[in-house]
């Protein structure tokens, strides 16, 4: 079984920017790919960003590509989220996702993914 806790979400004002953790637990994430998804109030979980097993492809929304990135760190065993020029429409619950797959590309569909966070509160305000 794997734990993931994520952290570092809070308030920003519109155009700041955040980095959100997901630290794993109970074992090694590195030959999982790794997700982060969304949810704002009202709206299906959306797929945010993705990373594969060994950091080389990534893989983003329309809605946040050129600006956030991921990143992870397979000795600490966690992954990152760096969310620049943050909007309104970013504000959600983030989430931190691994798919236990071996070999596979970035998927963007939550079905994929097995272990799940408890998500971190992202505010964005205008």
């Amino acid at each position: 079984q794997v734990q993931l806790v994520e952290s570092g979400g809070g308030l920003v004002q519109a155009g700041g920017s955040l980095r959100v953790s997901c630290a794993a637990s109970g074992r090694t994430i590195r030959s999982y790919a790794m997700g982060w998804f969304r949810q704002a109030p009202g709206k299906e979980r959306e797929f945010v960003a993705g990373v594969n097993w060994g950091g080389g492809r990534t893989r983003f929304s329309d809605s946040v590509k050129g600006r956030f990135t991921i990143s992870r760190d397979n000795v600490k065993n966690t992954v990152y989220l760096q969310m620049n020029s943050l909007k309104p429409e970013d504000t959600a619950v983030y989430y931190c996702a691994a798919d236990r797959r071996l070999g596979v590309e970035v998927s963007s569909w939550a079905g994929d993914y097995d272990y799940w966070g408890q998500g971190t509160q992202v505010t964005v305000s205008s």
